[in-house]
């Protein structure tokens, strides 16, 4: 998500166990949780509520652009290749 680091100043920056406590909050505090954006700043750690509620944005302006196709899907490499076999076997 390049355009969320370019979009903040280094001040507000997110670490990426803050990424992980946040996704993992927003999975417990769903949208008709009460005081939702109090207690996923306290799952985080470290942000405000105004904080949290702007990751919360961006990601889902970021999530509007990968769905309308803007954001090109990578091409990853198949895993299981020959050289990885060749390792496991060695290794076993």
């Amino acid at each position: 998500m390049a355009s969320v680091s370019s979009s903040r100043n280094h001040s507000s920056s997110w670490t990426p166990k803050q990424n992980k406590l946040f996704e993992k909050a927003l999975a417990v505090y769903d949208k008709d949780t009460q005081d939702r954006w109090d207690n996923v700043a306290k799952a985080v750690g470290g942000k405000t509520v105004e904080e949290v509620k702007r990751h919360y944005e961006i990601l889902v302006h970021d999530l509007m652009h990968i769905e309308s196709g803007q954001v090109p899907i990578p091409n990853y490499k198949a895993t299981g290749s020959s050289s990885s076999k060749r390792q496991q076997q060695r290794i076993g």
